[in-house]
């Protein structure tokens, strides 16, 4: 039986990420919670305009719970799905029990789907509280194999800081042009995910590759292997480009989603993480070739 909702001592609200104080409590939340600080973001453009929070909130004016949508479109199979995703989903320990994040699941799921959105993802470390709303786990891979031969025509990429303004706001016009980095799976517009998870894991880097007016989004471990996250370009450059632009010869390859535009064949490898994708709708459409989306894409 489902838990009945019982909101005594809150007050219910959407819509809030206009209001200083309720972007402060959600800031709050997610730093009580999982220990991150999407704070920076409001110095990266801010949340997405088409976000759509949805909470409970206590006198006091701390968030008890909360979830928000947004707009998502994704391309599946080269076909583009109007889609939205569902991220920020947290409770605070003394409020649980009292069916607050059923309640605003089932808002904001009501909400995507008044909104004409054909599917709705969302990434969980706990799937089978989803899907019972109907969520579906998709299985997920990245792509590894031998370095290719790096291109020595490329002109040698700069590095991009998102926290500068004229870095900040190249980034940015690239991302309002670029092209799908798979047709398997990709997101076709991400712009806040991307920009915050420039500052959530330090050991990303940004490089700007001039004459392809292409930002690469890439790591290097200790091991010498380059992980390629994602690429933010209107035309995908080759990842014999990329490394020959970065001005590097790593000792093996991984291309975090399916690398159809890199002109390299990588060997698919299942993705081992606690963390799923699931995805609402869409019938029972999953990618026809092993892929994932790029992890700047992860919300």
């Amino acid at each position: 039986m489902a838990q009945r909702l019982d909101s005594a001592g809150l007050t219910f609200r959407q819509d809030y990420f206009g209001d200083p104080a309720g972007w402060a409590a959600l800031v709050c939340l997610l730093r009580d919670i999982f220990g991150i600080d999407i704070g920076p973001l409001q110095q990266l453009g801010g949340p997405d305009p088409t976000s759509m929070p949805f909470g409970w909130f206590d006198a006091e004016g701390e968030l008890a719970a909360n979830i928000s949508a947004f707009a998502l479109p994704f391309v599946l199979n080269g076909r583009i799905a109007h889609a939205a995703g569902l991220q920020s989903g947290a409770v605070r320990p003394p409020w649980r029990g009292r069916g607050l994040y059923r309640d605003v699941t089932v808002k904001a799921l009501d909400w995507c789907e008044k909104q004409g959105f054909e599917a709705v993802i969302l990434y969980t470390d706990k799937p089978s509280l989803y899907e019972a709303y109907g969520f579906r786990a998709i299985a997920l891979h990245r792509y590894e194999g031998p370095t290719p031969d790096p291109s020595s025509s490329v002109a040698r990429a700069r590095p991009l800081l998102p926290t500068t303004a004229d870095d900040l706001a190249l980034l940015q016009s690239l991302l309002k042009r670029r092209s799908p980095v798979s047709t398997s799976l990709a997101v076709t517009v991400n712009a806040a995910m991307f920009l915050i998870n420039t500052q959530l894991d330090p050991d990303i880097r940004i490089s700007f590759l001039e004459d392809r007016q292409a930002a690469i989004a890439w790591k290097m471990d200790e091991a010498g292997r380059f992980s390629l996250l994602d690429v933010v370009a209107a035309d995908i450059p080759s990842l014999a480009a990329i490394l020959g632009g970065l001005e590097i010869a790593p000792a093996s390859v991984e291309v975090l989603f399916r690398p159809d535009k890199l002109g390299w064949d990588g060997v698919p490898q299942p993705l081992e993480s606690g963390t799923k994708l699931m995805l609402r709708g869409l019938g029972h459409a999953t990618p026809d070739f092993p892929a994932m989306l790029s992890p700047m894409a992860e919300f």
